[in-house]
């Protein structure tokens, strides 16, 4: 096995992806996604976290050892990413600057 992080990946992108559908939701609720662009970018970061359960799911499913780094290092990279814009997201929320 790799680094054995492919499992905690897939975890912790699942569990994330479920709270980017929640504000997105709660946006579509409350007629908020009409006055800001939360949802674009949940979405965008719903979409990394989307592809990083795929890609970890892979490397924890695949035999080859050089396969399975590869596709452990892409989930790395996209939940990093939305990580990243899990964090823009914050901070513009906290300062209010997405209208």
């Amino acid at each position: 096995m790799a680094n054995k992080t492919s499992q905690h990946i897939l975890n912790t992108s699942a569990n994330l992806l479920g709270f980017c559908l929640i504000v997105m939701t709660s946006l579509h609720i409350t007629n908020k996604s009409e006055t800001t662009h939360m949802d674009e970018f949940t979405s965008i970061i719903s979409i990394f976290l989307i592809f990083s359960c795929f890609f970890s799911f892979l490397s924890i499913k695949t035999i080859k050892e050089s396969l399975e780094k590869k596709l452990e290092t892409i989930a790395d990279y996209l939940f990093g990413m939305a990580l990243l814009g899990i964090l823009v997201i914050v901070v513009f929320t906290a300062l209010d600057l997405i209208n």
